[in-house]
């Protein structure tokens, strides 16, 4: 996308860090720098505004469900080792793929769902669905 005027800063730049604006993840002078950007680009204006309307929605519609700390931190952790470039995302799923297809597949999505529900309330501890397999 982009509304086809000269920007000091790219829309495509714009778009692919929306995100992180969006979180508030963004240094003050980049944050300075989208914001001049959103002022003489109404595409990326717009697209913003949207994207900020569906954060807002997904928000208020399940930002109540409390997200297990140990979850929290892998899934964090994760990112970093991304951001660093320890490891690549398509690499991350393709040994995930690797790891169930030994261990005769993944847990059907009830029973990891049921799983993780009791981990979270704390009513039983999470098992690992084999014998001898490393955790998810």
């Amino acid at each position: 996308m982009s509304c086809g005027d000269p920007h000091e800063t790219d829309c495509s730049e714009v778009l692919d860090h929306l995100y992180e604006y969006l979180d508030h993840e963004m240094s003050e002078g980049e944050t300075t720098k989208f914001e001049e950007h959103f002022g003489e680009c109404n595409p990326c204006l717009e697209k913003y505004g949207l994207e900020q309307a569906v954060k807002k929605l997904v928000k208020r519609c399940c930002g109540h469900d409390d997200v297990p700390g140990d979850l929290r931190s892998k899934v964090l952790g994760r990112i970093e080792m991304i951001r660093a470039g320890e490891i690549r995302p398509d690499a991350e799923a393709s040994r995930d793929r690797d790891r169930d297809e030994a261990s005769g597949g993944p847990a059907k999505p009830s029973e990891s769902a049921a799983k993780a529900a009791k981990a979270a309330k704390g009513s039983e501890p999470a098992k690992a669905s084999k014998a001898g397999s490393e955790p998810a």
